[in-house]
Order: structure tokens, then C-alpha cells, then sequence
């Protein structure tokens, strides 16, 4: 079942005009030299300071305009607990697609626009992400920042929702769907939220931490969305599963479903050998669990997946599968991001 858990107040304190950005990074879908899971595990805790500036954010607006709000965290109780005890796997063949390719590209129209997988969308500059509110869209802060500045796409961002259908089906239009593929509604993204624990300098290195990044719609749509949980560890969940849909970069214009078990976990990340391509990078990772106390089973999103990254394991380049994990204090975080305060954001 989900456990419900007392989430940590995030409040806004003060909020700065940074400059524009320059918007010259180029788009990477492969990250690496990041912190690796033996890395991960060695990592102090951060003091309540630490957190208060990791967590700070900029926001971009559809204008270019740029802000820095500083917040202040209120009761977190700084508890090490999850330490990750799993033994690690042996290290696998260095690639994105693990033995045999257990993709699933969904084509049927049906499956395609109904729950959950309608909730996952494409983004402009090349990566996928989850809708988690009649506005809101979660994705990898990656497909959009560098860690010293934002990506040459992410100045007139626009997100594509699978369309249901398509007008005038007797006649030919431009981008009409082909061969079951979908096509797709733009939308503009009218401002852009990343931790500032993303930025290069905050973190020293890259910090796959606070690799997740939240896009607000210029306009609602009115589909079914996928609500938060927070991230269980391995042992609370059934068979260790997690599922996740995105736009895989070699099944161009498809939708493509995945699920596998979980490998390894950190306090922020889990490690796992889902088959995945670049273009999938910023979907919605979740789990199907019971709601307490009632018979129906509820997906829930619990990590963003970050993607394929090499990691230094004992000293030797290993890869992963890497998804950031959806803790109680990001909970907090991007519930706040969703709803601008903070009393829908108490219990996650």
C-alpha cells in the first residue's frame, strides 16, 4: 500500500531579477562523470543551510525573464534513514538496451489516450515528461539546463500532448497520424522551475540529485494526470517494479512503454537496467500500489528517469539506468512548484 508521510514545508522567502540567460547550451541526452552509487552512499548528510540553498530555484519565464527565489525549509527532521543496504549487481554489457530489447511501443489509440499512458508528453527540445496537474509538467532538469546555462530550445519551449483525435479524417492534413503513430497538440510553457541544487558551482559536479525540473502550461488541458507519491524504498515495493512511458529516440513519432525491477537505490537515486533510449530521458516513473484502507490500486509518479549515466563504481566506468527518486523534502518541492503554497503539500 501507499504510507502516507509527513512532508517538510517549503516557504518562499525572498525572490531576486537574475539576468537573462544566454540560452547557448547544447541539448545532451547522455550525461557523465556523476557521483556513482558507491559515491551516493558515502555522501554526508546536508545541514539544514545546505538544503535551504539546494533547494532554492529559478524560474524562466515565457519572456526570458529570470528569478531567483531563495526558501526556507520547515520541520525536517535530517534522518539519514533509507540508507541503501542492497548488495551491488555485477556490472552489465555498456549500453542503453539490456540483453533483449522488453520495450513495448504502444500503436493501439485506445491504450494510447487513455490512463496513464496519456500522461505522458514530449518536449521540444528532445526529451518526454509527465503531466502532474490540469498545468503542470515534470520532467528531467537536463533537457533544459547544462548546470552553467540553459539549452538553445528551452527559450520557446512547448510541450506536445498526444492528440485523441484528428479533425477531418477523410482528408490528409500536415503531422496527421500515420501508421498509429500520434500526433501531437503544442503548447507553449509559460515559466520553467529547476533547483538551484542542479546549477554547476552550487554542486561542484553535475548533481544527478536534483535532476528533475517542473514546465507550467500557458494553457490547461483536461486530460487525466498522474498524481505525486513519494518513493518507497525496494523492500516496500511489489517485486521492486517500476513502469514508465516516454518518446524513445529510435521509435521516432511512438509511444514506448516499459517496466522492470530496480537493481540498486541511494537515498536520491535508483539504479536499474529498464531498456531505454535517449528521447524517453524526463518521463514519469511510477508504481501501482493500494490506496490505505480501500481495495483500489492507485499509480502514483515516484521518480523522474534521468537517463542513461556512466558511474564511477570502485573506481571503473559502469552504466546504469538512473531515475531521481521522489523524496519527501522534492515532494514538498514540487508540490509547491504545482500550487504555489504550501496546504496541499502536508501529506505525500
Amino acid at each position: 500500500t501507499w504510507h502516507l508521510k509527513k512532508i517538510p514545508q517549503i516557504v518562499s522567502e525572498r525572490t531576486f531579477s537574475l539576468d537573462s540567460p544566454k540560452f547557448e547550451a547544447k541539448t545532451k541526452l547522455e550525461l557523465n562523470s556523476v557521483c556513482g552509487i558507491e559515491c551516493q552512499r558515502k555522501l554526508p548528510v546536508p545541514s539544514l543551510s545546505d538544503v535551504k540553498d539546494l533547494l532554492s530555484y529559478e524560474t524562466v519565464f515565457e519572456n526570458g525573464t529570470r528569478t531567483l527565489t531563495e526558501v526556507n525549509v520547515l520541520g525536517l527532521g535530517l534522518d539519514p534513514a533509507g540508507n541503501s543496504t542492497t548488495t551491488p549487481r555485477s556490472s552489465r554489457k555498456k549500453r542503453q538496451i539490456y540483453g533483449t530489447d522488453s520495450r513495448f511501443s504502444i500503436y493501439d489509440k485506445r491504450f494510447m489516450t487513455n490512463f496513464p499512458f496519456n500522461t505522458a508528453v514530449k518536449i521540444s527540445t528532445g526529451c518526454s515528461g509527465v503531466l502532474v496537474s490540469p498545468r503542470h509538467v515534470l520532467t528531467a532538469a537536463h533537457c533544459l539546463h547544462n548546470g552553467k546555462d540553459y539549452v538553445k530550445g528551452s527559450k520557446r519551449l512547448r510541450v506536445g500532448l498526444m492528440k485523441t483525435k484528428s479533425r477531418g479524417d477523410g482528408r490528409k492534413r500536415k503531422g496527421a497520424k500515420r501508421n498509429g503513430m500520434p500526433s501531437f497538440q503544442w503548447t507553449r510553457v509559460k515559466s520553467t522551475h529547476i533547483p538551484k541544487g542542479w546549477f554547476k558551482g552550487v554542486s561542484g559536479d553535475i548533481a544527478l540529485d536534483y535532476d528533475y525540473a517542473v514546465l507550467e502550461l500557458k494553457r490547461p488541458h483536461k486530460r487525466k494526470y498522474m498524481e505525486l507519491g513519494i518513493s518507497p524504498t525496494i523492500k516496500m515495493m511489489p517485486g521492486s517494479m517500476i513502469h514508465f512511458s516516454g518518446f524513445d529516440n529510435d521509435r521516432s513519432g511512438q509511444l514506448v512503454y516499459r517496466f522492470c525491477s530496480i537493481s540498486d537505490e541511494s537515498n536520491d537515486l535508483f539504479y536499474q537496467y529498464c531498456d531505454a533510449e535517449p528521447g524517453s530521458t524526463g518521463s514519469g516513473v511510477y508504481l501501482r500500489l493500494k490506496e490505505p484502507n480501500k481495495k483500489k490500486w492507485k499509480r502514483k509518479i515516484i521518480a523522474v528517469y534521468s537517463g542513461h549515466q556512466w558511474v564511477d563504481v570502485n573506481g571503473e566506468q559502469q552504466d546504469y539506468n538512473v531515475a531521481v527518486r521522489i523524496t519527501p523534502l522534492k515532494y514538498a518541492q514540487i508540490c509547491f512548484w504545482i500550487h504555489g503554497n504550501d496546504e496541499n503539500c502536508t501529506q505525500g
